[in-house]
């Protein structure tokens, strides 16, 4: 059994996939980018505020599915510059007191020019 989950504080998929699935005792959060969910755009070309804004929208699932940051068991962090680590990991850790497991891999581009993406996976129980 799957259970599609949806958001209007997260912006829409750009693709042919769901903001977040639930299924067997997790969510699984497709990979966030750092668009606004009100304009539908990337938000500055600055690391630490687009961290900011793929996490607010890993948030905003969240919410949906009636879950905290604390639900998080593990998260993947693409970053296009491996330089802006450590902006990116300050903000990051603004959102994780007590962190979930976590890769972070540099990857040469990602969706509309962004930054950065991060996706999540929650415990749901």
């Amino acid at each position: 059994m799957k259970e599609i989950i949806y958001t209007n504080e997260a912006p829409k998929a750009v693709g042919p996939y769901s903001q977040a699935i639930k299924s067997n005792g997790f969510i699984f959060i497709s990979g966030q980018i750092p668009i606004d969910p009100l304009t539908n755009e990337i938000v500055d070309d600055d690391i630490a505020v687009q961290t900011r804004r793929a996490l607010d929208n890993i948030g905003g699932i969240l919410k949906s599915a009636g879950l905290t940051f604390d639900a998080i068991v593990k998260t993947t962090v693409f970053i296009t510059d491996l330089e802006k680590f450590a902006a990116m990991n300050n903000i990051y850790a603004e959102y994780f007191p007590n962190p979930p497991a976590r890769s972070t891999i540099q990857v040469s581009r990602l969706p509309k020019n962004a930054l950065i993406e991060i996706e999540a996976a929650a415990a749901a129980d």
